[in-house]
């Protein structure tokens, strides 16, 4: 077989073959970010304030979903724990409060939306700029009593939001609590002699031991550790000190 015999032979196998495509996985979004302070459902799985919150613990920054959602896993199964408002205590906060997001990609923003229930709060805009990877929002107005403040940061190019929840105790004046609740992996030293405290209504400055009893807010609580209260440390807003009875 001459030269061109060969080449028009190969050429024509070239041609039998099957044509393969190949699908290529579509790029993830590039923003991604999540509220520290105060802290939000995911921050406190992340940091084990709260423990046994499954995926959520690992990527507090990917709760992404479809916008205009009002839930705090973002329509996410997987962290369908951060729907569960009962397994996440609240910060003491006044009415006007400082969150703190951080960013692990930056992605061209067009708003940031605060909303108590079907109530929008505050909104502010980014014009469809980048953000900076830490950035914070002042938000006045928050209404008195345990609130669950979500927030919501809405891309700019794709049809997604991030959504972080964030619950607080509003009560009294002021910003944010100066003296945070202790976090349960690191609870507070043990007073030397704790005098025993039974009954009466809980109060800051007091020292309570173990299985100790109060009330606050109309219910009754054990002391599981000893300590000395503080303002921040009110029973409901940390299980590691208080359990409801």
């Amino acid at each position: 077989m001459n030269l061109r015999r060969k080449v028009a032979a190969f050429a024509g196998g070239i041609a039998a073959l099957p044509l393969v495509l190949i699908a290529l996985p579509s790029s993830p979004a590039s923003g991604h970010g999540w509220i520290t302070s105060p802290p939000s459902r995911q921050d406190m799985c992340a940091t084990g304030r709260v423990a046994n919150c499954g995926p959520i613990q690992y990527e507090p920054q990917s709760v992404e979903g479809p916008k205009g959602l009002r839930s705090c896993n973002g329509g996410l199964a997987q962290f369908a724990v951060l729907n569960d408002s009962s397994r996440f205590p609240a910060t003491s906060t006044g009415s006007t409060v400082t969150f703190n997001w951080r960013l692990t990609a930056a992605h061209r923003t067009t708003t940031w939306e605060y909303w108590v229930g079907s109530r929008l709060l505050a909104s502010f805009s980014q014009n469809n700029q980048q953000p900076p990877f830490s950035l914070s929002h002042t938000v006045s107005g928050i209404p008195s009593g345990r609130q669950t403040v979500l927030a919501i940061w809405n891309i700019a190019d794709t049809p997604m939001a991030f959504y972080a929840c964030v619950d607080l105790q509003v009560g009294g004046g002021g910003t944010n609590p100066t003296t945070p609740p202790p976090n349960p992996t690191t609870p507070p030293p043990n007073p030397t002699t704790p005098p025993p405290s039974q009954g009466g209504t809980w109060a800051a400055g007091t020292a309570y031991a173990v299985g100790a009893r109060v009330t606050y807010g109309g219910r009754t609580y054990q002391c599981l550790q000893a300590h000395t209260a503080l303002a921040g440390w009110e029973p409901p807003n940390v299980p590691a000190l208080w359990r409801a009875v």
